[in-house]
Order: C-alpha cells, then sequence, then structure tokens
C-alpha cells in the first residue's frame, strides 16, 4: 500500500542534476500555491490571447495551465510563473504513434491473432513491450527533472481503443506472444499450444474474470513506476490522470474491461482525478448535469468528498470548444458550474487551441472563473 501523505502543489527551488540538464533561473518567481476554493485551469497552451488583451491570468480568474509535455519551454515556463499560475504537463503514456511504426512488435494483437489496426486512428501500444515503458519512464524522468513543473497528468493510459466519441470502437487486445506469456506466469493458468484465435476466445469467455484482472494490473503497475520516479526526482510535484469518465455500469463496465483503467487501484499512486465528461462530444449536448452527475459517481466510488486535506482530489476537464457537437456560449456557465460541484474541488478548460479565435467563449470563462472563487454546494 503507498502510503505517502498529502502533497501540496508549491515549486521548489530549482536545482543543479547530474545529468547537467538545464534548469529554470533561480531568479524565476515561484508559483503559489493552489488556492483554496475551486482550482480553475486552462488546459492546451499558453492563453496568449488573455495576455493581449490586457489582463494578467490571475485577474481572470486563471490559476493553472495545462501544456503538453512537449511543448514547454523554458521561455513558456518563466512567463507562466510571473503570471502566478500553477503550470501541469500533460504525458503521454500509451499513445506514441511513432514508436510503433518505429518497432512493428509493439503493436497490440487482435483476438484474431493479427496486429490490431488502429480504430479511427488512434495507435495504442502493447503494454508489456519493455522498450516502450522503457522510453516512456526516460521520458517522464527527463521532464521532471529538466523542469519545475507543480505536476504532471498521465493521459491517453488505457488499452489500444478509440472511446472519447459518442460511439466508442474498444477492440479486444493485446494477445501478442509476450503478453499471453506474462499471463500464464503471473496466474498460473496454462494455455493450450493452439492458434493466437483460440487463445484469446478462451481469455475471453472462461478466463475472462483472470484476463481482466491482469490487464489492470499491468496499467495500474505502469502507474506506480512514474509515481515511484516522481517521487525521487520531484516528489512537491503532483502527479494526476486524465482518464475516462465512465461509471463501471457505463458502456458494459467497458472502462474495466476494455479500456484497463481500474481507478480503485491507481489511487494508490494518483493525487488528482481528472476524469473528462466532454457531455457534447459524448452525446449529453442538452444534459450539462451529467458532467456533476459522473463526478459524483466517481467520488463515491473513490470516497472523495472534496473536504479540504483530502488525500485525493477531483479536478474533471469540460468540452467549451466545439469538437462534434458545439458547445454554445450560453452553456458555458452551466458546464463549468457543473464540472465545479462537490466532490471536485477544481475545474479545467478544454481545450484552449480551439478557443483561440472565439472571443465570445474566453469572456463567458472568464465571467465564470471568477465567479468561482470558493467551491459550488
Amino acid at each position: 500500500m503507498h502510503l505517502t501523505p498529502p502533497r501540496v502543489a508549491l515549486v521548489v527551488l530549482p536545482w543543479l542534476v547530474a545529468t547537467g540538464l538545464a534548469v529554470v533561473a533561480a531568479d524565476q518567481p515561484l508559483a503559489p500555491a493552489a488556492p483554496a476554493g475551486v482550482v480553475r485551469g486552462i488546459y492546451g497552451g499558453v492563453p496568449q490571447e488573455i495576455l493581449d488583451s490586457g489582463s494578467s491570468l490571475r485577474a481572470f480568474g486563471v490559476d493553472a495551465v495545462w501544456l503538453g509535455s512537449g511543448s514547454i519551454t523554458d521561455e513558456r515556463l518563466a512567463l507562466l510563473r510571473q503570471q502566478q499560475v500553477q503550470v501541469y504537463a500533460e504525458f503521454n503514456t500509451m499513445h506514441v504513434a511513432d514508436y510503433v511504426k518505429a518497432h512493428p512488435d509493439a503493436a497490440p494483437v487482435g483476438s484474431d491473432g493479427q496486429v490490431s489496426p488502429p480504430p479511427n486512428g488512434w495507435q495504442g501500444v502493447c503494454p508489456t513491450h519493455e522498450g516502450y515503458r522503457q522510453s516512456r519512464m526516460a521520458a517522464f524522468r527527463e521532464l521532471l527533472t529538466r523542469f519545475a513543473i507543480d505536476g504532471v497528468w498521465l493521459d491517453y493510459h488505457h488499452a489500444h481503443a478509440s472511446w472519447e466519441q459518442a460511439v466508442p470502437e474498444m477492440p479486444d487486445t493485446c494477445f501478442c506472444t509476450r503478453c499471453l506469456q506474462r499471463f500464464q506466469q503471473a496466474t498460473g493458468i496454462t494455455l493450450p499450444a493452439v492458434s493466437t484465435r483460440e487463445r484469446a476466445t478462451r481469455l475471453l469467455s472462461t478466463h475472462r474474470d483472470a484476463w481482466v484482472r491482469w490487464r489492470l494490473g499491468v496499467f495500474t503497475d505502469w502507474v506506480r513506476e512514474f509515481d515511484a520516479i516522481r517521487d525521487e526526482v520531484r516528489p512537491t510535484a503532483l502527479l494526476g490522470t486524465f482518464h475516462n469518465a465512465w461509471s463501471d455500469e457505463d458502456q458494459q463496465g467497458a472502462r474495466l474491461q476494455k479500456l484497463a483503467i481500474d481507478l480503485r487501484a491507481q489511487a494508490a499512486y494518483i493525487d488528482v482525478f481528472s476524469p473528462m465528461p466532454y457531455h457534447a462530444r459524448f452525446g449529453h449536448a442538452d444534459d450539462p448535469a451529467w458532467i456533476s452527475r459522473q463526478v459524483q459517481w466517481l467520488g463515491r466510488h473513490l470516497g472523495v468528498e472534496g473536504r479540504p486535506g483530502e488525500r485525493h482530489r477531483i479536478w474533471p476537464i469540460v468540452q467549451i470548444a466545439d469538437w462534434g457537437t458545439p458547445v454554445p456560449v450560453a452553456q458555458i456557465d452551466t458546464v463549468l458550474t457543473e464540472g465545479a460541484r462537490r466532490p471536485s474541488t477544481g475545474v479545467m478548460v478544454f481545450n484552449w487551441g480551439g478557443l483561440r479565435t472565439n472571443p465570445d467563449k474566453i469572456d463567458a470563462i472568464g465571467r465564470t472563473f471568477r465567479a468561482l472563487p470558493t467551491r459550488t454546494p
């Protein structure tokens, strides 16, 4: 059981590391601690448009910004530090398609024994490929060593699937020789010497419970290792996760059965859970209260009430930009308010890249953010 105490998102002074990598200048302003009320965040880039309007980010209502790990630079970090906001990185775990192109043996294998095509172009990776895992852990370590950020959010940490749409595509994977051998070693179950297709049939029927539990454990063990690296390199940083927002009952239990996301097991290592209840994208365009219902389910599932000092926090990322079904300006206040309801203690906007040319939406976000200094009942 992981028993580290609750972490506060404070920035430590930059320090020199043995690798010789550059670090943020020592005279760079430190970010403030997360506010006592609702964390109000922007995902998807530096919101330069707000600054260009003559407002500071804090005056606008923003106190946290999420950037893709590959887009963080010393200059952007310094700019956001000057704005006195928290800076978090999004880190891609299981969706580096270029790695699969260079290492075909890392491609997930379907129940037919063939390489599983990327559903809707979403390319996952076999979770037991050691070379891939080592490459992601090295990149994670370098990110935390290189930049004095306030935390890292794992993203795409699920099995080969395209679930971010109203009708998800979630093929059964991975049945490669490596995964089948590791399953047998871990469980003591011996599979007959038959074709991969026949073995997969047994795993999805006779041995389904054992197969699902094993897959959940594989993905959770990745989170354990990320947590260990965080504790070693930058222990004050938060470890968060962007994850599927379904309950155990939604989509016939697909979050566990198909995506291999065990939120309770990951809670041993994760500080902040950020479900992705994109209401318009997922078929709830006329029911933004669906957002708070999903967050409330997660709170019950994890035992999170939204009280100060809790070990875990829930900060959902909600859809404001148009992606498929549009989100009207008139709905923005409701969407953000639903995302901020208990047990949530933070809410972030998805995504800035889709909002840069929409000043009406930007203004609406600011009005609601400035009205959320305390938690919504």
